[in-house]
């Protein structure tokens, strides 16, 4: 029997990602969005598609929360884009709330779901997420790292040339400009990434993955990166469906330990163990002096979001 997914937020990230399920074939989707006809159309299209691709995927769209009922993952892509004149609180503000309400309305009717993040800020959305649920946050947590070491390996694979198969790396840390691409340890094939790059110029590639999505935002004028954002999520979405184990870079929930990280209680990037239970364990990677320092920098940018979230009036966090 395949498992049930909602996509909230049939934009272009929510719908590619139903695309990308939809191919695998092995869950059923509903896309639920607030535009009336919007999810319905693209979901009676995707499913025209099923027969092309031979997947017998079944797939809704709803403007209701009653058809997502029984999920057993529930990604949240929807909010706004920041825009021009918006200060980093208003969007806080309109953003926490639609993902307070969503949060709601569909853990109501899935008590027993695995919650994926995407919407931004991310890391303190999925704060916002953990308390409207209520739900442990093991199942909580969000999509940052898998979609930065992506751009992050794709850059390196274009400057030397290899597959993107034989790129190891990782960047943790934040979802934003803070992020922390752990060079350390990051090679292509076994051979470290500092004896196949200059320095300079590999500090120009890390700059770029730091802003990748804003130069995409640059480029397309009138919209955002949905390609491969949604293929992070759908990944995130098979590691916990068919309980593959993957160690994958996600936004979790550090705990009151801290995650061996020195963080306590806050959701940052770092390499965690997703399988049917959720996030079933953050890792502990060794760190250079200089990585520390960087990933305690992006901790504190995200401890300034979360703070900001319970300065709201009224507040967003508690």
């Amino acid at each position: 029997m395949r498992k049930k997914v909602t996509i909230v937020g049939a934009g272009q990230t929510g719908a590619t990602l139903a695309h990308w399920l939809a191919e695998r074939g092995d869950v059923d989707i509903v896309m639920y969005d607030i535009v009336e006809g919007m999810p319905q159309g693209k979901a009676l299209d995707l499913l025209e598609a099923m027969p092309i691709i031979g997947s017998d995927a079944k797939i809704c769209g709803t403007n209701g929360w009653e058809e997502t009922a029984g999920s057993d993952i529930v990604v949240i892509t929807s909010g706004l884009p920041r825009k021009p004149g918006m200060s980093r609180d208003d969007l806080l503000k309109v953003n926490s709330g639609i993902v307070a309400s969503c949060t709601k309305s569909v853990c109501a009717l899935s008590p027993n779901a695995i919650l994926i993040l995407l919407s931004n800020p991310l890391d303190a959305m999925c704060h916002v997420a953990l308390q409207e649920s209520g739900f442990p946050s093991s199942r909580v947590f969000g999509q940052a790292g898998i979609l930065d070491s992506a751009r992050f390996r794709a850059f390196l694979a274009m400057e030397t040339g290899a597959s993107v198969n034989e790129i190891n790396a990782y960047v943790l840390g934040g979802h934003g400009d803070d992020m922390v691409p752990l060079l350390g340890s990051t090679n292509v094939g076994g051979v470290p990434i500092t004896k196949l790059i200059a320095p300079d110029r590999l500090a120009s590639i890390v700059e770029r993955t730091r802003k990748g999505g804003g130069e995409i935002v640059g480029l397309l004028k009138t919209g955002s990166a949905f390609y491969a954002p949604s293929a992070a999520l759908a990944q995130m979405v098979d590691a916990v469906i068919n309980d593959r184990k993957r160690i994958l870079p996600c936004a979790v929930h550090t705990g009151s330990d801290g995650a061996g990280y020195g963080i306590p209680n806050l959701y940052m990037g770092l390499p965690a163990r997703i399988g049917a239970a959720g996030v079933e364990e953050i890792l502990t990677m060794d760190l250079t002096t200089d990585e520390k320092a960087a990933l305690q920098k992006s901790a504190g940018s995200v401890q300034e979001l979360v703070d900001a979230l319970k300065n709201l009036d009224p507040p967003m966090l508690h």
